[in-house]
């Protein structure tokens, strides 16, 4: 993260992600070969002695003259955010997005382990009155009376984070083209490194 400073001179917050360029390597249609438009990509170079006999044709096939695959290969259909008019081989970066624009970002969120629940999900624990021994960030009641289980969904202590979030109505704050840079406005998901995947509105 770092942050910006916009007309006014005001500080704004915001994440630097690295997007593409990325490369279209297939163009499906709707009733040739499912039941939507799509559009399969990859981002960020790797072996193709790496890659599988499918992934090393798609890129074969679509650019014959590239000496690198692919580490990311993802599929974007039109059920989401309308494609662009882009054919195969082709390549996408960030001069589609314009500063103001309003994006859905997804990605995965950093794994924190096996945490309580006073972390996971903000409980505030025990009261520290007297009498009260070892019951600062416990629990408590788990079950209804009556009921000899404990009920579905009920949240306890287990593993955090690690899963996919999706944040709505993000800003891009700038687009730099030259070094293929997008800044978006706050915070997103995610460790350094993390594959992120922005969607247009």
């Amino acid at each position: 993260m770092t942050q910006l400073f916009d007309e006014s001179g005001k500080v704004v917050p915001g994440t630097v992600i690295s997007a593409g360029p990325i490369y279209v390597l297939e163009a499906k249609k709707t009733g040739k070969e499912g039941k939507y438009d799509s559009l399969v990509v990859g981002y960020n170079n790797r072996r193709l002695s790496n890659l599988n006999k499918p992934q090393r044709g798609l890129v074969k096939k679509a650019l014959a003259e590239r000496e690198q695959g692919f580490a990311f290969i993802r599929e974007f259909n039109n059920k989401t955010s309308a494609l662009p008019e882009t054919g195969v081989g082709e390549m996408i970066d960030v001069s589609t997005f314009a500063e103001g624009d309003e994006v859905i970002v997804s990605s995965i969120s950093k794994g924190k382990g096996f945490q309580g629940v006073v972390k996971r999900h903000g409980f505030k624990g025990g009261r520290r009155s007297h009498g009260q021994k070892h019951s600062e960030r416990e629990p408590g009641s788990i079950g209804a009376g009556g009921k000899q289980r404990v009920f579905p969904g009920m949240r306890m202590a287990g593993r955090m984070g690690g899963e996919r979030i999706t944040i709505k109505n993000v800003v891009v704050a700038r687009v730099d083209k030259e070094n293929n840079q997008l800044f978006i406005r706050g915070a997103v998901p995610g460790r350094k490194g993390t594959l992120v995947e922005i969607i247009s509105k």
